[in-house]
């Protein structure tokens, strides 16, 4: 649901009816994860989308039932090798869905609204619904706060809200939307209920140093991506607002000072373009003794080899030198800056989720492999 926070966030607004169907599991190579979400209004109107086209049709006429007799249901869609022309997900993948009716009068719209609100101004958010359980429980929802505060129940007593607002705390902290199996009781024992956890963090950032034409690429393709994207150099000629209207940010200043008081987190990208020994040396000292998740730097394989002896030389280690990504991309044969920021992408991405860089044609390895929308066990 929080993925479509935005066009939710008008509908409570305007104080429509929806019901929303929200994955809750995937199997096997299905196309989207858990967290993602399909609305449909009074009118029919529908936003979103949980499969990427294979069940979106009945996946919406489940949601037209859902508003029209008020209850919640979970639907599981998967390949019928028996009726290949069936409703299910022709990747051969199974899809576990929530729909639950958010009618203009619902009991648990407050904490609705407010977590869609909170969603859509980038405010660290964990919407807590009952994907599995009791009867009458299923799709109760609980809001959880980053500072830990919460509001509304999921209606199985006070023990279950705090091991829910427990484990969605701990999901929120990893930026992570998952399952968590509890016990009636409230106990972390699996067994009996199926919480959804649905975590909605600020963007990622992705930080370019080197206010170059390649960065203006990299720029657009990190909004594709999602990112929140800065461009730092300190060169104020090239460092301009009018060369990066892109950007969130153009930052003046000397890269490694930026870098040492700026934030990051386990999910942030630094993108080393200025290939000039004075700034990138300087700044990868710094970036590769940082918790990130990516630290690239582009130049020759010459270059590289000349900036890997200049970084030895300032005591950096091994260990830190193994973590940079040198000369930066995939190789797609890239010439143009454009195709250079696409291979950068593609190495990002690959690096996100574990992925080979090889062509999909002729390997067998799974196509949707990202674990962190995985189950996650109680008091993982």
């Amino acid at each position: 649901m929080l993925d479509i926070a935005g066009a939710l966030r008008r509908w409570t607004d305007e104080g429509r009816s929806f019901a929303v169907a929200t994955v809750v599991a995937v199997g096997g190579s299905a196309p989207r994860g858990p967290g993602a979400a399909l609305a449909v209004d009074s009118d029919g109107t529908a936003v979103g989308s949980v499969s990427g086209g294979c069940v979106e049709g009945a996946v919406y006429d489940l949601c037209l039932r859902a508003l029209e007799d008020g209850e919640a249901v979970v639907e599981e869609f998967g390949y019928s090798d028996e009726d290949a022309f069936a409703v299910g997900l022709t990747c051969g993948g199974t899809l576990q869905v929530l729909v639950v009716p958010v009618p203009a009068d619902a009991p648990d719209r407050a904490r609705v609204a407010e977590a869609l609100a909170r969603a859509d101004r980038d405010e660290p958010t964990a919407l807590v619904r009952v994907a599995r359980g009791p009867a009458g429980l299923l799709g109760r929802a609980l809001l959880v706060r980053a500072d830990g505060s919460w509001a509304g129940g999921l209606g199985g007593g006070a023990a279950l809200d705090r091991t829910a607002v427990a484990e969605a705390r701990a999901l929120l902290d990893a930026g992570r939307t998952g399952t968590v199996e509890v016990s009636e009781d409230g106990s972390r024992c699996p067994g009996g209920v199926t919480l959804l956890v649905e975590s909605s963090t600020p963007p990622p950032r992705m930080i370019v140093f080197g206010a170059v034409d390649f960065a203006a690429a990299l720029v657009r393709t990190g909004k594709l991506l999602g990112y929140h994207v800065t461009v730092c150099d300190a060169r104020a000629v090239f460092a301009t607002r009018a060369r990066f209207p892109e950007a969130d940010e153009v930052v003046v200043d000397w890269p490694h000072r930026y870098l040492r008081s700026t934030a990051t987190d386990a999910r942030t990208v630094l993108c080393v373009l200025t290939h000039d020994a004075k700034f990138d040396v300087p700044v990868l000292q710094v970036a590769l003794r940082l918790p990130v998740a990516f630290v690239g730097a582009m130049g020759s394989r010459r270059t590289h080899e000349d900036r890997a002896r200049r970084l030895r030389a300032a005591g950096v280690t091994e260990a830190e030198l193994a973590r940079l990504r040198s000369p930066i991309g995939l190789d797609l044969g890239a010439r143009t800056p454009e195709e250079t920021a696409l291979s950068i992408a593609a190495e990002i991405v690959a690096a996100r989720h574990g992925g080979t860089g090889a062509p999909l044609t002729g390997t067998r390895a799974p196509i949707h492999r990202d674990g962190r929308d995985q189950p996650v066990a109680a008091g993982a």
